[in-house]
């Protein structure tokens, strides 16, 4: 009869592939009792988010995003407002950023300046964005309202700040 006081090669190997085995069961079985996710996370979290937070009941609206710019430049950014807070505020007041962007070649130089032409010289010999005069015109509109900003003498770029929300309204209105 052999002697089982001593663990043999044989019976730690086994033993090693049991506990791995049940090491491997363990996981998908607590894989398994964790609900998918969402497809809508964001939504999700900021469910979570308003049934924490009293002055988020009535709701919330929330801009996010992480975008790498054609020229490699990394932006995030995120930003939210409680929607009684909107829906009381003076609309008014924002009407120039919207009719800032209410004009064609106004939004075809956003895509160009988001897409690495910052010099107005370059913008200048692009066709579509007009003559020198109108170019400066719509530079005008973006600067003051903010959806560009100087970034050095007759250089321009889309702050930060704006890059999510530009892609949001451009997202929001679809084709």
């Amino acid at each position: 009869m052999p002697d089982t006081s001593e663990p043999t090669a044989e019976s730690t190997d086994i033993r090693a592939a049991l506990a791995a085995l049940s090491r491997r069961v363990d996981n998908l079985e607590g894989a398994r009792a964790t609900p998918p996710a969402s497809s809508l996370w964001a939504l999700d979290e900021l469910r979570r988010q308003r049934a924490q937070h009293p002055s988020t009941a009535e709701g919330a609206v929330l801009l996010s995003g992480s975008v790498t710019l054609p020229g490699g430049t990394p932006v995030e950014w995120q930003q939210s407002a409680s929607s009684s807070e909107l829906l009381a505020s003076e609309w008014g007041e924002r009407s120039a950023a919207f009719a800032a962007l209410g004009h064609p070649v106004r939004v075809e130089l956003l895509r160009h300046v988001l897409n690495g032409v910052h010099g107005t010289a370059e913008l200048a010999g692009i066709e579509s964005l007009g003559t020198t005069g109108q170019l400066h015109h719509h530079l005008r509109q973006l600067l003051g309202a903010g959806w560009l900003r100087q970034s050095a003498r007759g250089s321009y770029e889309v702050p930060a700040s704006r890059v999510v929300p530009l892609l949001v309204c451009l997202a929001a209105v679809g084709k």
